[in-house]
């Protein structure tokens, strides 16, 4: 293995483990309290389907000759997709993680304490349902249009439909959380821990593409596949807003109303259950 295949070796090694770990700290936490309080339905919702289409995206990419064919007639300077087996494996361990992550707000199931008002919002539920319907609008167009030229409507269609999808879904699954820690000037139940890791994963992932992209010598292959690229880059700024709400923001707050949650948990009465 050369320098530089041990570079993007441990690059992509460290991207893997990073956001993987990143996804363990809320159900741990939701687990520790007994409680999804503070966590919006929203979040574990859109990330099941993003990660879903995240899947399908890549092991496109990845696996299928037809797709890959496809991408190396529109990117011939650099026909070799930048998707790895790491990508494919961090996105289907994401969404078996997420589904328990919203297994854990049904009170059945987990027994655990839930805010009043849970559910989906509607404007979160209309844009799932719109990334749904546009990617099955892709298909019909590939299926009504589709000539078996690659560079008309093709089959890559559909998998840049998914990298897409998966895009708006990233940006808009964070939104409703960071609204809702602005409203209640809080980030109590919001794991800190899982925007600490999907930071350092999202700058690795940016790092990652942009070394596979240098050593072809052709930037094509972040044009090729922007929804890696632009990913990296929606969780870097997400993650950073998070932060500031967590450190700087509502610090001394999350402090008082985190030891008050803990003297609850620890109260004899509580013990006594």
């Amino acid at each position: 293995m050369t320098l530089s295949e041990t570079d993007r070796f441990i690059s992509a090694l460290s991207r893997f483990l990073s956001w993987s770990i990143s996804f363990y700290p809320q159900p741990l936490l939701n687990l520790r309290r007994r409680s999804t309080t503070g966590v919006l339905l929203d979040f574990p919702s859109l990330n099941i389907l993003g990660f879903l289409f995240y899947f399908l995206s890549t092991s496109l990419l990845l696996f299928s000759p037809v797709i890959r064919s496809e991408y190396a007639a529109r990117n011939p300077a650099a026909p070799e997709p930048t998707v790895r087996a790491n990508d494919v494996a961090f996105a289907g361990h994401a969404f078996v993680v997420c589904v328990v992550t919203m297994s854990q707000f049904s009170a059945p199931v987990w027994g655990f304490k839930q805010d009043k008002n849970r559910r989906v919002k509607g404007v979160t539920a209309g844009i799932a349902a719109g990334c749904v319907v546009g990617v099955l609008g892709v298909v019909g167009v590939v299926l009504v249009r589709g000539t078996g030229d690659p560079l008309g409507w093709a089959w890559i269609d559909v998998t840049y439909a998914f990298g897409y999808a998966k895009l708006l879904i990233t940006f808009i699954k964070y939104v409703p959380q960071m609204w809702a820690n602005y409203k209640r000037k809080s980030t109590v139940g919001w794991s800190i821990g899982q925007i600490l890791c999907d930071f350092v994963g999202g700058v690795l992932s940016v790092a990652q593409l942009l070394l596979d992209s240098s050593q072809e010598n052709d930037w094509s292959g972040v044009t090729g596949n922007p929804a890696k690229f632009m990913l990296g880059n929606i969780s870097i700024l997400f993650d950073v807003i998070f932060m500031v709400q967590h450190y700087v923001l509502y610090g001394s707050r999350e402090s008082a109303l985190d030891n008050a949650e803990r003297g609850r948990l620890l109260s004899p009465e509580r013990r006594q259950d």
